[in-house]
């Protein structure tokens, strides 16, 4: 009897012969005669996009002080993605995982079974996404905010507490939304994927108004029926097929409008995802369990600029809700664990550019989570029941001076401090941020980063007690990350950018599943024991005049603690993303990918075997009718067979992933 944590959607991949062969045919067989797809970038272009998740302004990508990656709506468009965590997963550094509730994110090394997201933050144009329960920061189907609607992502790895404060440990994502121009009418969609049985539907509206009134307005939906699947049950004894135990409902809605310096936003979510696996030791094979999560998240924002232009100046309000419900069954006995909170909070931010050669930016947040209520119902034996309430405010303060010395030599310096009335002053929440950037040569850009970054424990963590299965700990200080990195992006074309990135990064007062000397009980605690990490990337990106891309990373990466390897943590990670239009067809495009993850450790001390997934995505415009879009998708392509550790509130050690799923879509835009 406890609240659980919380889960995810899937992944695909492909034996590495076949994968590699299939990518060498694909570049051989299309040659120099395809005519240029218009919506393909060249790597210019690409690389003088501006982005502003990284220090909330906007910025050209060699001013970052970090690794940035973008992924724009062509490269959503060209390979078919279905959810953000698989667009991630296309980047340097990323493995996912999925249990068949969630899917998670693991950055660098670090993705431990059962985490909710909680050290990487989540954006949506600036907004925090992250619940104030879990801190879980969504990027499976759970995400609110259906996929087609984001213009680009924005990814910057490693520490970027010095701006946005809690959770943003080993990642930040920012996602910057599509406009009513961009849609500019309507867009109507609708899908269906062979495996799950899953039609999916989208209507979207949009339209600049001659006023300068920008406004777009989106409703998505989709329904799985799942697939019937063998689970095997561990200790309970029981194994067997899991028969219509794995469907999915999602719905979503998002609406945006933006006038002047005024920009407003309001997205929500809805997803109920079965549960086929008897998570948190439920009974096995059992009808009517289930995850649901509700996100509500908007935002009014105020920006414009002053004194001859050199200020400006950002305001916002912002509010938040989430609602989880989680039915399940122990020993025929019906529950419902909930874990509902609320928030709302404010931020204003000034830049100045006043100061020759310096970006001066200072500003403050407030967040208060106004109600947090974690509940276990028994409705056999209500004498169990519990409800905890509980409320936080966090305020954060922070500064960065980005200084170019000279034309060649810029400099970054940040430092944030967060108030936490949870914590007091127990820990170190001052998080500091420092960037030297060269560019050596037209063709040479160096980067030396530095970043320290913090989470304070979640409401689950602190107060969760049911004296059944956990206590409390109101305890729990801060967690914190120290990194540095180098970096070195080189242009030996103007076609192709060749990047090489080494990082090391220590993670300290870890806060993690333990045992209460006094209770014998689980508590969250914290650990005395470091995490270690040290790794390398290497990635290259090239673009071609008819209209081609190739991108691939190749990762090394070793993530310890007490001189033992950390669970979930491939020690390898491969990356190819291949796009090129095919001559024999006008406007049809291919957009294959291949990926290669190293074997991963479980929680019984044994690995799962390394694997290599492919995906291939075909999409054309059908010249017969205006406006009309088709696209068919494999993933999974090769039906591998391959598995991902599972979490100690699972019964299993591991889960065998889906096989090869295609979809057919048809999009009309008028």
């Amino acid at each position: 009897m406890f609240i659980p944590r919380k889960l995810v959607p899937p992944v695909v991949n492909i034996p590495a012969k076949k994968g590699l062969l299939l990518g060498l045919l694909l570049m051989q067989i299309f040659p120099v005669f395809a005519a240029k797809n218009l919506e393909q970038m060249s790597l210019e272009e690409l690389m003088n996009i501006s982005i502003v998740g990284a220090s909330k302004y906007e910025q050209k990508q060699q001013q970052v002080a970090a690794a940035v990656s973008v992924i724009t709506r062509a490269d959503i468009r060209t390979y078919g993605w279905r959810t953000l965590n698989q667009a991630l997963a296309s980047l340097p550094g990323i493995h996912t995982t999925y249990d068949y509730q969630y899917e998670y994110l693991g950055t660098r090394g670090f993705g431990l079974p059962g985490d909710f997201n909680s050290r990487v933050l989540i954006t949506i144009n600036g907004n925090r996404i992250n619940d104030a329960t879990y801190d879980q920061g969504p990027t499976g189907r759970d995400f609110p905010l259906d996929i087609d609607l984001i213009e680009r992502i924005e990814f910057f790895p490693g520490p970027g507490s010095a701006v946005y404060g809690q959770n943003a440990m080993m990642g930040v994502v920012n996602i910057v939304t599509r406009t009513g121009a961009s849609v500019n009418g309507a867009e109507l969609s609708t899908s269906y994927q062979t495996a799950e049985t899953m039609p999916q539907e989208r209507a979207t509206f949009g339209k600049k108004f001659s006023n300068g009134t920008d406004a777009l307005l989106s409703f998505s939906g989709l329904q799985s029926r799942g697939t019937d699947r063998f689970f095997d049950y561990g200790d309970s004894g029981i194994s067997g097929v899991a028969r219509r135990l794995e469907g999915e409902n999602v719905k979503q809605l998002f609406a945006q409008a933006t006038h002047g310096p005024l920009a407003f936003d309001f997205i929500y979510g809805d997803r109920r995802k079965d549960d086929p696996t008897g998570m948190f030791f439920s009974d096995p094979l059992v009808a009517g369990q289930f995850q649901r999560d509700r996100r509500l998240n908007t935002q009014i924002q105020y920006n414009d600029n002053f004194a001859n232009d050199t200020l400006n100046v950002l305001g916002r309000f912002f509010l938040g809700q989430y609602r989880y419900d989680n039915p399940l069954i122990y020993g025929g006995e019906k529950t419902l664990s909930t874990g509902p909170s609320d928030w709302h909070g404010a931020e204003l931010r000034l830049l100045s550019i006043a100061l020759s050669n310096h970006k001066l930016m200072a500003g403050v947040e407030y967040q208060n989570n106004t109600s947090i209520k974690q509940s276990f119902q028994n409705f056999d034996h209500p004498e169990d029941n519990i409800a905890i309430k509980s409320s936080v405010v966090r305020v954060g303060v922070y500064a960065q001076d980005e200084w170019r010395i000279t034309d060649t030599l810029s400099a970054t310096v940040g430092l944030r401090y967060d108030y936490s009335a949870w914590i007091g002053n127990l820990g170190n929440r001052l998080s500091p941020r420092g960037a030297l950037i060269w560019q050596a040569t037209p063709k040479t850009t160096f980067k030396a980063l530095y970043g320290r970054a913090h989470r304070s424990p979640n409401a689950y963590e602190r107060d969760y007690n049911d004296g059944v299965s956990q206590v409390a700990n109101p305890g729990l200080r801060s967690e914190m990350v120290d990194t540095a990195e180098l970096v070195a992006d080189y242009l030996p074309l103007p076609n192709m950018n060749l990047r090489a990135t080494v990082y090391a990064w220590d993670m300290h007062n870890i806060i993690a599943l333990g045992i209460d000397p006094v209770s014998g009980l689980s508590q969250y605690q914290q650990t005395s024991q470091k995490v270690l990490a040290r790794g390398t990337e290497l990635s290259l990106d090239k673009t071609w005049d008819w209209g081609a891309r190739l991108r691939s990373s190749f990762g090394i990466q070793n993530a310890e603690q007490q001189d033992s390897h950390l669970t979930n943590s491939p020690y390898h990670l491969g990356k190819l993303n291949i796009s090129i239009p095919i001559p024999l067809i006008t406007g049809l495009r291919a957009g294959y990918e291949l990926q290669y993850y190293g074997k991963r450790k479980t929680l019984d001390g044994t690995h799962t075997d390394n694997y290599v997934l492919s995906n291939l995505n075909l999409v054309t415009n059908v010249p017969q009718v205006k406006g009309l879009e088709a696209s068919l998708s494999f993933y999974n392509l090769f039906n591998e067979n391959y598995r991902h550790p599972a979490a100690d509130t699972n019964w299993q050690n591991f889960f065998w992933q889906p096989g090869r799923t295609v979809r057919l879509r048809m999009d009309y835009r008028f």
